[in-house]
């Protein structure tokens, strides 16, 4: 079935978009913005909103029509579907699961200093309501904050007997972030580690098929929630450790 975007009525196409350019706010600022959407196939464009935010750049919201549908079957690719619990619902399952805490070592790793993102899933406050990981009575969090060297993080991981290694990246200039991050797995093979831990990342520019690229268990993007990150990890902790006992189990 093919879609398009839903404005006032179903189908009518419209869809909302801002941008800036580099051209100072003048009077013709407008047609500009006007002339490089219908460049780009919108049609039927009005610019609602036209602001000048430096002496060269000017920021527009518009307004416009496309005709291009879709059809959201055609898209796949490599989702993280987690079965979302609640907060005593995480709790409850790896008491039940594992018998033991969770054990879980987060950072933002090398040159990466923002700890906004690791301090939303790991600090006891969490985000909007939503409680951080040090809040959950079964599991055992050790948040080491930013710019940790990867070398230091593997032997923390190793000390404390984690589960999970959660690892945070915001910075994304010229790539860096896939330098980290490929360096991070790179280590835990050669120590012949990697399959100890379920390595997680997040950060605004994260996918989980970008992560799994990299050769993550799971990445998590913007608007992730802590209860989201602890459902995945229960689940997968548990998994793999079943997983094991029956491979382990005499025939």
């Amino acid at each position: 079935m093919q879609v398009k975007p839903y404005g006032d009525t179903l189908d009518d196409g419209i869809v909302q978009l801002s941008f800036t350019l580099p051209i100072a706010c003048s009077a013709k600022a407008a047609d500009v913005g006007k002339r490089l959407l219908e460049g780009m196939g919108f049609h039927t464009v009005a610019i609602g909103e036209v602001k000048p935010i430096d002496p060269g750049f000017t920021f527009f919201v518009a307004y416009a029509r496309t005709d291009v549908t879709i059809d959201p079957d055609s898209v796949t690719g490599e989702y993280l579907d987690v079965e979302e619990m609640d907060f005593a619902g995480v709790n409850e399952a790896i008491a039940a699961r594992l018998g033991r805490p969770l054990v879980v070592v987060g950072a933002a790793i090398e040159s990466d200093a923002h700890t906004v993102g690791i301090d939303a899933i790991l600090n006891m406050k969490g985000i909007a309501g939503n409680y951080g990981l040090e809040r959950y009575p079964q599991v055992e969090t050790y948040n080491l904050g930013s710019q940790v060297p990867c070398e230091q993080l593997l032997r923390v991981a190793v000390e404390k007997g984690a589960d999970a290694i959660l690892v945070s990246q915001i910075v994304t200039q010229k790539n860096i972030h896939v330098q980290n991050l490929t360096k991070l797995v790179e280590l835990l093979e050669a120590e012949r580690l990697r399959e100890r831990f379920v390595l997680v990342v997040g950060g605004p520019r994260i996918s989980n098929a970008f992560a799994k690229e990299l050769g993550y268990d799971a990445g998590f993007g913007p608007r992730t929630t802590p209860v989201q990150v602890a459902s995945f990890l229960v689940e997968e902790v548990a998994r793999r450790r079943d997983e094991r006992r029956e491979t382990d189990a005499p025939v």
